[in-house]
């Protein structure tokens, strides 16, 4: 059986209030293509589906439009929510849904109720863990769980209870004298295994570690299928794996390659794992450089689109900046100036700065910013406007 493992779509999502449906809607379609060309037998979404939990209406028509593409295909979905997700409205329609083919998970009282598909070896069992909170876990099972990893525990061991109860049921000797084989398990499940290399885009699932989980609730299963974190990496074994998000969210995942996950069950487990690239419409990257540098090498550079972040060394203060810049490159999202925090004095320098007065300081920033001193006339300007500053908030203070 062929799996493709994906994860973190994050549909209408935004970045420093840019959207990215257009660059959701192209990975999307390729991973629509992937899975049609690799001829796979099912989809898994490991949950954050959406960025909201209550989605814009653009980013919903979006995943419809990408579902209904792989309902043509007969290829079944199998997706849990996260914690991105509003569990209840995604899993709206699930049971009619079910019947295309297009499997909803976000019921923690159903964790037991696994999705089952054949191949010529048998059965596989795809049981889904969508995100709950400890909270959420107490209240559904009740049980004692303060950590998220209590609550793992406990979710976990309902399935591998029911797995072993349902086990039980199909062990009538057949007609040759042979037992019934046990179905190899899947699991999806949206958490943070200890450990596990984290992005700045993932929102914290709690505060201070405590939403760390081990990786060795999860040693009983044949595939575990993992959302959450947007770096691909597996925890423990390879078969415990995150496919990573469908795009860089982050500055942080620049170095980052995205791809979804390729998974082949064999008779006994997984028999192979590959990792099949994502080309994003546009990439994300750093630029670190003098501004005439970077506006010197802009009209040769074949990937000016790209969503950018620029590191400026320039040392003096620059007029209008992000204007320049995006004449150049206009998807410059954001700007970080080093250089002049480099030449910035420490605080006791500033002190001293502060003590030569206003209009010393405005002389330095006037020179700075045209490359030239301020003229007999403009001091005698400035000198006039700051001693009628001074005038009018002193006659405020008396009155």
């Amino acid at each position: 059986m062929k799996i493709l493992h994906t994860s973190d779509w994050h549909i209408g999502r935004q970045f420093h209030n840019v959207s990215l449906l257009d660059d959701q809607r192209h990975v999307l379609n390729q991973i629509v293509d992937i899975a049609h060309q690799q001829q796979v037998d099912v989809i898994l979404i490991a949950g954050d589906i959406y960025d909201r939990s209550v989605p814009p209406s653009h980013a919903v028509a979006l995943l419809d439009e990408v579902l209904d593409r792989i309902n043509k295909l007969k290829i079944p979905v199998i997706l849990i929510s996260g914690n991105h997700d509003g569990a209840e409205r995604l899993s709206f329609g699930s049971s009619q849904l079910a019947q295309t083919g297009v499997h909803i998970l976000g019921d923690l009282e159903k964790i037991t109720e696994p999705v089952m598909l054949s191949d010529q070896h048998g059965e596989v069992a795809f049981y889904g863990i969508p995100y709950a909170d400890p909270a959420s876990v107490r209240h559904v099972l009740q049980v004692e769980a303060t950590t998220h990893d209590d609550a793992m525990g406990h979710v976990v061991g309902c399935i591998l209870k029911a797995l072993d109860k349902n086990h039980a049921k199909t062990l009538d000797k057949t007609l040759d004298g042979t037992t019934a084989a046990k179905p190899r398990t899947v699991v999806l499940s949206h958490c943070f295994i200890d450990g596990g290399q984290s992005s700045e885009s993932e929102r914290p699932l709690s505060i201070g570690g405590a939403d760390r989980i081990s990786y060795e609730h999860f040693s009983d299963f044949d595939y575990v299928a993992l959302g959450h974190l947007h770096g691909r990496q597996y925890k423990g074994s390879e078969t415990i794996r995150y496919s990573g998000s469908i795009l860089k969210y982050s500055f942080s995942e620049e170095k980052q390659i995205k791809s979804v996950t390729l998974v082949e069950l064999g008779a006994e487990g997984v028999s192979s794992i590959e990792q099949v690239p994502l080309n994003a419409l546009k990439d994300m990257r750093t630029l670190t450089g003098a501004l005439s540098e970077i506006l010197e090498t802009a009209p040769n550079d074949p990937k000016r689109d790209d969503y950018l972040q620029i590191r400026l060394t320039d040392k003096h203060a620059i007029l209008d900046v992000m204007g320049k810049l995006r004449q150049a490159y206009p998807n410059v999202l954001h700007i970080e100036r080093p250089g002049l925090m480099a030449a910035s004095p420490q605080q006791s320098a500033r002190r001293e700065q502060l003590k030569k007065g206003e209009m010393s300081m405005f002389s330095d920033f006037f020179a700075q910013v045209n490359g030239e001193p301020l003229t007999p006339e403009q001091q005698t300007y400035v000198s006039q406007t700051l001693s009628d500053l001074h005038d009018n908030d002193l006659l405020q203070k008396v009155r």
